[in-house]
């Protein structure tokens, strides 16, 4: 994974780094202060500012000197005092050290100069922060320079200098502690060349939001005894050279900044070997659905496998992905899953998924458009906060995969189902196909070519627990058309029992359909309702289950929707032939 990593990096120095920058503090030639200006999507939550590809950057061990800050950028609180103390010590040894390095680089930018001054003067700080508090700042934001309507860090006229800076910064950090495992070269676990170990990792940054934290947290890392050997220090215990470290950190923070997608308590990064546009990426589908595309996702899938198998897209042939889920937890990057493979196999999966998703619509006559992933993972829970990151990692895998749908996906699906029945709520389609899809891969796995599970109904699915659900549903809707909406009926009060225990209940149901029958207007829709109960008692014979398992009550729920559904639509046909 890490080496993949480093590929993926472009050829990324040590000391330098892309940032997102919040705020930049503006100020004209002669150094006078103008204005706070906000960077990025500019008054909009979660703004997260600009994105600016060569920042200079010290060594994390270099910061935790101690009074140490960066150069060109800080958070607000060390570049203008920005804080709730600004007499804080500590604080205003860190602002000593940005003013310093502004003055020393001056020689090479001379603009830097007259801000150094400014940036030294007190009452010119106090006018910093009041208009840092009016535009609503806050102190750990990350905060640059605007000099005459240009950043001083997108220029390279400090480059040089820097590396003399930055070579100097880490010499002296080298010969802290673990000076003498790090003189020792060892090979490097990334790239397999021997070279000297970076004790401590830089850091993982993007990650807040599941989890991780806002200074960033590490993906390698040794800061307690059980995690050491052989007497060895820090990450010398697992030897990456300062040049891979860096490349990795720098090839993830991208892949977070821009292919990212954050999945209840998770982030799911992807990438490719060789670049794929976005319309023909297989992820994106998972995560858009059909709800912004004309095509069904699906429908794409097999399109792009086809012109793969036809040879009209060789660029693809031979391209493989590569996915992490990633969340964060005590400082530390948690990878939840790792996969990679063909292009094409992922391709495949996806259309798999969403053919094994696929449910007849809940209002008949059409299936059901394709659900976003997040939808379907949705359906297992009330909230979507209860979802948990292993979870979400173990359902990215069954569908990036094509693996079978985990039973506590099963079980958490069914009993959000039967609340929805019981209560006469809408059916959910992502629900009702990940009940589906459990069954078509378990089918699959038994070497079926087949499932008896379909979109629709099926009167010769072999399971007498589907034809029980069907049963009920029949009987609920001849309720219905008999007495009109009388309330707590036949689903709300014996729906639950029913689906657990059919032999119990049904038998006592249908004998009471008769006073229903007799309700009806017209002998044509007793007729109707009596020849559907009579196919499916045919199906059930003498074989109605006393007990159903909990794999079986999900097939008692998906022959009660699928025949609710055949309802609504072959009633109406029925009649217009007649």
């Amino acid at each position: 994974m890490l080496e993949l990593l480093v590929r993926r990096a472009e050829k990324t120095e040590p000391g330098f780094a892309q940032k997102r920058l919040r705020w930049a503090l503006a100020f004209d030639a002669k150094g006078k202060f103008l204005e706070a200006v906000e960077l990025g999507d500019a008054g909009k939550r979660g703004n997260r500012g600009q994105a600016f590809a060569l920042c200079p950057e010290y060594e994390r061990q270099f910061k935790q000197s101690g009074g140490k800050s960066e150069f060109l950028w800080d958070a607000a609180s060390t570049v203008a005092l920005f804080a709730d103390d600004p007499g804080d010590e500590k604080l205003r040894t860190k602002h000593a050290h940005f003013v310093w390095l502004l003055e020393e680089a001056a020689g090479v930018v001379p603009v830097l100069a007259p801000v150094a001054r400014t940036l030294a003067d007190e009452s010119q700080l106090a006018l910093v922060r009041k208009a840092l508090a009016s535009a609503k700042a806050k102190s750990i934001d990350k905060t640059t320079l605007l000099i005459d309507g240009k950043f001083p860090v997108e220029s390279s006229s400090w480059h040089a200098w820097w590396r003399k800076q930055y070579g100097e910064a880490a010499s002296v950090t080298g010969a802290g502690p673990g000076a003498r495992e790090s003189a020792q070269r060892r090979l490097c676990f990334v790239t397999g060349r021997p070279a000297e170990p970076l004790m401590t990792h830089p850091k993982i940054e993007g990650l807040a939001g599941v989890g991780g934290q806002g200074m960033g947290d590490v993906l390698v890392g040794f800061d307690k005894d059980a995690f050491q050997s052989y007497n060895l220090e820090q990450s010398a215990n697992a030897a990456v050279s300062k040049e891979a470290a860096y490349s990795y950190r720098a090839a993830l923070n991208d892949l977070i900044r821009n292919s990212s997608r954050k999945l209840a308590g998770a982030l799911v990064v992807h990438w490719f070997k060789d670049a794929v546009r976005a319309e023909d990426d297989p992820l994106a589908w998972l995560d858009e659905g059909a709800e912004t595309r004309e095509l069904v996702a699906r429908h794409q899938a097999g399109e792009l496998l086809r012109a793969i198998h036809d040879g009209k897209r060789p660029d693809l042939t031979d391209n493989r992905y590569y996915a992490l889920t990633l969340s964060g937890m005590s400082g530390r990057v948690m990878v939840r899953d790792w996969m990679e493979g063909s292009f094409e196999e992922l391709a495949a999966n996806v259309g798999r998924w969403f053919d094994d998703l696929a449910v007849v619509h809940r209002e008949g006559g059409r299936t059901a458009a394709d659900p976003k992933f997040l939808a379907v993972l949705g359906s297992t829970v009330r909230e979507l906060d209860n979802l948990t990151p292993p979870f979400v990692a173990k359902m990215w895998r069954v569908a990036a995969r094509c693996e079978p749908i985990p039973p506590p996906a099963l079980v958490q699906a069914l009993a959000r189902v039967k609340v929805d029945i019981i209560k006469d709520e809408p059916f959910g389609h992502a629900r009702m196909g990940l009940l589906k899809a459990y069954f078509v891969r378990q089918d699959r796995m038994k070497g079926m070519e087949e499932s008896e599970m379909k979109p629709n109904l099926n009167p010769d699915h072999p399971s007498p627990a589907y034809h029980c659900g069907r049963m009920m549903a029949v009987l609920a809707k001849l309720q219905q058309a008999a007495l009109g909406d009388v309330g707590a009926g036949v689903v709300q009060r014996y729906y639950a029992a029913a689906s657990a225990a059919p032999a119990m209940v049904l038998g006592r149901l249908v004998r009471g359909a008769q006073f229903h029958l007799n309700k009806l207007e017209g002998k044509g829709l007793a007729y109707w309702y009596e020849e559907r109960m009579g196919e499916i008692m045919g199906r059930l014979s003498d074989s109605v289950p006393k007990t159903l398992t909990l794999e079986e009550q999900s097939l008692f729920a998906l022959g009660y929707y699928q025949q609710w559904v055949d309802l609504r639509t072959k009633k109406s046909e029925d009649k217009k032939e007649a």
